[in-house]
């Protein structure tokens, strides 16, 4: 009969299952695969509730890294049988982090073009440029090179990097093909 139960359904089934013995870890792998949206909110909301506050550990596997980063406080990136990275996920996306966006009232490839010639890595998405500075600098050679390139700064922040830009820089880094 239960052969015959939705996707989503078998998952809450096994979750019960797992949980229902007073297991001090739970596996969970891929537990949103099949469900509709608010079956996966649901069960996101569960696991986290069993990660967070029950006296269970939860081992989450998953590709979908949002719903990683709503049930995780620690990941562990794993590529042909090799550890990749492993971290709080709060620490690991700061770590990341040091790039800027930036929109300018222009089009901005001079502007683009000198920032890389002082080691700036430079990339467009959209009308967007995503600027990571080299480590020794400030964020003053963004000011100093719209000057010198005659551009007008429209919109500046810090980049917020994402467990997806943690994972595929974990990937790109690895010495292990994938």
């Amino acid at each position: 009969k239960v052969e015959s139960y939705s996707s989503g359904i078998k998952q809450r089934l096994k979750l019960a299952a797992g949980i229902i013995h007073d297991t001090q870890l739970l596996i969970l792998d891929e537990p949103t695969n099949g469900m509709d949206p608010a079956g996966r909110k649901d069960m996101l909301a569960l696991a986290s509730d069993l990660a967070h506050h029950k006296a269970m550990s939860v081992l989450f596997s998953s590709h979908l890294l949002p719903d990683v980063e709503a049930v995780c406080d620690h990941i562990i990136v794993l590529g042909a049988g090799h550890l990749l990275v492993q971290g709080d996920i709060r620490e690991l996306k700061a770590a990341h982090q040091g790039g800027f966006e930036v929109r300018l009232k222009e089009n901005g490839a001079s502007f683009a073009r000198h920032l890389t010639d002082l080691g700036c890595t430079v990339q467009r998405r959209g009308d967007i440029l995503l600027i990571q500075i080299p480590p020794n600098s400030s964020p003053a050679i963004l000011w100093q090179a719209a000057a010198v390139t005659g551009q007008q700064i429209r919109h500046l922040r810090p980049q917020r990097s994402t467990l997806e830009e943690v994972f595929s820089n974990a990937v790109e880094r690895s010495p292990c093909p994938l």
